[in-house]
């Protein structure tokens, strides 16, 4: 039987890794159903820094319609340009790589252009001319003047003309996808209970701008929602919803936050990272002294209900100052000094048992739900983590639409490797995690890490070992200062 939380953890938090390991009510139908309209709910950032908002529209014929709506700035006020891109799609079969996901084929049939400011007409036609082919290179005579509402095209599989490269642009993100439902329950009082909400994940975006072009996603972006079955409230979803390439949406106004990151923060979904992993994180700031400490639940489903192994971290980090690149967002340089891991399955502890000795803990000595510390071996060679490690990291807090604290961690580079050098500092984020204790409610001293869930280590399909991709491990790097 799986061993109790820790008691002196906060109980919100406990409670919402349970509920998140308990499959957190989500049902996720293969293959998908993908007719409708599903739109972004809130601003999104991409690698790059890109600011955009999008609305997807599925017909039954397999036909699409999607708008790209991309900002100067990271609130999305501030339009630049409009895609509009049509086409095609076929889903295909499940995935083999991506748990959960189905593979799809896509054919576009047209890309066009309109620029909301002769600003955003000039550069991107300066991009194209610059970077494209011979039949791109006059796509914008020099001087041209900028029209208002003129749609330009960029592609047209008609006449076998691209000029989308210069953009980054490709609809790639098509070919993974998954839809999840779940139930949210109304929250006012003379009401009792819930709302259906349909989420659509469609696959990551490459955090380096020249693999874009061909990546082949594995994990996904922050989720568009159905826009008749979406979370109440949604400020931004009408607005999207009712927006075309010649009426961007303007966000409403968000106040900005100080960054109050003391307490304990955890994660709302089960995440899925590029290279397939399955995770929740949970993280413990402490404001006195500028550690942190992180727990993070490894899985092999996209439920996250099959243990694979655990990693308890903790170090300490430097003052952050506002980000250059990423307005709205803060950079910091951080240590990870210490580290502990505890296997959950047999292939986990087979895989640490063969591992090279003296690289990963006591040698041959792991066994599933047992920790040990791999900070005396200079972390564990199998796993990826080199200890005391130096990371450059991006982040941001935000509050949502019912006042509670977000948290946005830098988005871990796409090929595995580590941002150790401030060249390679993210420029996107992850999956939010939300407050669930405040910094009153800390606690200072380390805490036997257990397993917070059902625990089965005969007959589950288990992670192949992927070093590279347990490079992500140190996606627990979250700082804050007062």
């Amino acid at each position: 039987a799986a061993a109790e939380p820790p008691l002196r953890w906060e109980p919100r938090c406990r409670q919402q890794l349970r509920h998140l390991q308990d499959g957190a009510g989500i049902a996720a139908r293969l293959p998908p159903r993908l007719e409708g309209r599903w739109v972004s709910t809130g601003c999104e950032v991409r690698p790059g820094p890109e600011f955009l908002t999008r609305s997807y529209l599925f017909y039954a014929n397999r036909l699409f319609k999607a708008y790209q709506f991309y900002y100067w700035d990271p609130s999305c006020r501030d339009p630049s340009y409009s895609l509009v891109i049509k086409g095609k799609l076929r889903l295909r079969q499940a995935s083999w790589i991506t748990r959960g996901a189905t593979e799809a084929d896509y054919h576009l049939h047209k890309v066009g252009i309109v620029f909301h400011s002769h600003k955003a007409m000039r550069e991107v036609a300066s991009w194209i001319n610059q970077t494209s082919g011979e039949g791109c290179s006059g796509f914008l005579p020099p001087g041209r003047t900028w029209a208002p509402g003129a749609l330009y095209e960029l592609l047209s599989a008609k006449t076998e003309r691209d000029c989308t490269a210069a953009l980054g642009f490709a609809m790639h993100e098509l070919s993974l996808v998954r839809v999840e439902k779940h139930y949210q329950p109304l929250l006012q009082a003379q009401q009792s209970g819930s709302r259906l909400v349909e989420e659509l994940y469609l696959g990551d975006i490459h955090t380096e701008w020249v693999e874009r072009l061909h990546y082949r996603p594995t994990g996904y972006q922050r989720p568009m929602q159905s826009a008749v079955h979406h979370v109440h409230p949604c400020p931004a979803c009408g607005i999207i919803y009712r927006a075309d390439e010649h009426h961007p949406p303007i966000l409403p106004v968000r106040a900005q936050l100080p960054m109050q990151l003391s307490g304990s923060w955890v994660s709302t979904h089960c995440e899925v990272r590029p290279a397939v992993l399955f995770l929740t994180r949970y993280f413990i700031f402490h404001g006195n002294n500028h550690t942190w400490e992180g727990y993070y639940y490894h899985y092999s489903d996209p439920l996250c209900k099959q243990p694979t192994f655990t990693i308890y971290a903790s170090g300490h980090y430097t003052q952050g100052i506002p980000s250059s690149k990423v307005r709205g967002g803060t950079e910091l340089a951080f240590k990870v000094t210490q580290a502990r891991v505890t296997p959950m399955d047999q292939v986990t502890v087979m895989m640490l048992n063969s591992s090279e000795p003296g690289s990963c803990g006591l040698t041959s000595s792991w066994s599933a739900g047992v920790e040990q510390d791999i900070t005396p071996t200079n972390g564990c060679l199998a796993l990826g983590i080199k200890l005391p490690h130096t990371e450059y990291e991006l982040f941001k807090t935000e509050q949502d639409t019912k006042d509670r604290s977000l948290l946005y961690v830098g988005e871990r580079p796409t090929d595995g490797s580590s941002p150790d050098s401030p060249d390679k500092r993210p420029t996107s984020y992850q999956a939010p995690l939300i407050q669930c204790a405040g910094a009153s409610e800390e606690f200072s001293n380390y805490v036997s890490l257990k397993y917070l869930g059902k625990k089965n280590l005969n007959g589950n399909e288990a992670l192949k070992p992927l070093p590279v991709a347990f490079l992500l491990f140190i996606a627990l790097l979250v700082l804050r200062w007062d």
